[in-house]
């Protein structure tokens, strides 16, 4: 029943066994399948609605352990997509993709959260989080700096506090951006 409400995106992103791209994404809908079950009508739209999201309609029958880290992270969270739920969890996901598909995945993922779904992000990437995602939590060394909206977790002082270099927190092209400036002494 969990696999139904909830789906991960973890960061390890191994596979070992070779399988198109399609049976990889059809695998998130397993929980919503009884056993043995055959793909309905309603799967095969998810399936097909994530590949769609995640740009592999052209690589759907491609053996997925001979695809790029790139286009295996972009399979990877297609199956999440596709096996649905009230809420989606994802570790690093933007890690090993080209700028484009990491503002496509965010887009898409943006549209989620503005459906309903709780999606929660772990993420390095500070720009695509001031861009993205409505509140942010700040970690260092596995406690909590700071928690609340993002524009108000993203500063040059907790950027400083949580790891250790300076930052320019601004906006260029009407973008919010956070440039790394230099590590402290």
């Amino acid at each position: 029943a969990l696999g139904r409400r909830l789906a991960y995106l973890p960061q390890a992103r191994a596979l070992h066994w070779s399988v198109s791209v399609e049976t990889l994404v059809e695998l998130g809908r397993a929980p919503h399948q009884r056993w043995r079950g055959r793909l309905t009508d309603e799967d095969r739209a998810a399936v097909e609605q994530a590949l769609a999201a995640m740009d592999l309609l052209a690589l759907r029958q491609r053996p997925a352990n001979e695809i790029s880290g790139g286009e295996l992270a972009r399979v990877l969270t297609a199956r999440a997509l596709a096996q649905g739920g009230d809420v989606l969890i994802a570790d690093e996901p933007v890690a090993g993709l080209d700028p484009a598909h990491q503002l496509a995945l965010f887009a898409h993922v943006e549209r989620l959260a503005q459906a309903g779904r709780c999606v929660i992000v772990a993420l390095h990437d500070l720009t695509l989080a001031l861009r993205f995602c409505q509140d942010a939590i700040l970690l260092e060394g596995g406690r909590v700096l700071a928690c609340g909206p993002v524009a108000d977790v993203i500063t040059p002082a907790l950027v400083e506090a949580a790891y250790g270099v300076t930052a320019y927190c601004g906006v260029v092209a009407e973008t919010p951006v956070v440039v790394p400036l230099w590590p402290l002494a």
